[in-house]
């Protein structure tokens, strides 16, 4: 039986065939841009409000700031207590045209020690949990072997 793909998150990205993107939103009044997601109001301070519209992020970065996630990750993350802990590197991304920050898990193998401030990486499909019914699917980001 083929397990079903789930988002961990819905709304927060699309995987329409292999254009895979972050999606936020922008305020028609300041055109601030916000991830998550933002489906209420502008939370720009300096913003009177304007309506809000769904926009795909950019699909490259740099990488901004990067650590070693040496924890086991509180929920919507599932680990099996069962099985030794497996590190992985959290990455910082500054995306190429919002300017904004946005923190993913790098792809699996890749780890700290491959990793530099200004290295460009982009976000990929990933998988966080399989379990007997579900592929439960998140983000990731690659490094695409550029250097800032």
């Amino acid at each position: 039986m083929a397990r079903i793909r789930t988002p961990v998150v819905a709304g927060w990205f699309t995987e329409d065939g292999d254009d895979f993107r972050l999606l936020g939103t922008r305020c028609s009044a300041c055109a601030s841009v916000f991830f998550p997601r933002e489906d209420v109001h502008c939370r720009n301070p300096g913003c009177r409000g304007g309506g809000l519209d769904e926009v795909p992020l950019s699909t490259r970065g740099r990488v901004w700031s990067y650590t070693d996630g040496r924890y086991r990750p509180p929920s919507p993350y599932v680990t099996d207590p069962e099985l030794p802990w497996e590190p992985y590197a959290l990455i910082a991304v500054e995306l190429e045209s919002e300017r904004m920050v946005v923190l993913g898990q790098a792809v699996p193998g890749v780890t700290v020690a491959d990793l530099t401030v200004g290295m460009e990486v982009e976000v990929v499909p990933g998988v966080l949990h399989e379990d007997a019914e579900t592929t439960w699917t998140t983000w990731h980001w690659r490094p695409t072997g550029a250097v800032k």
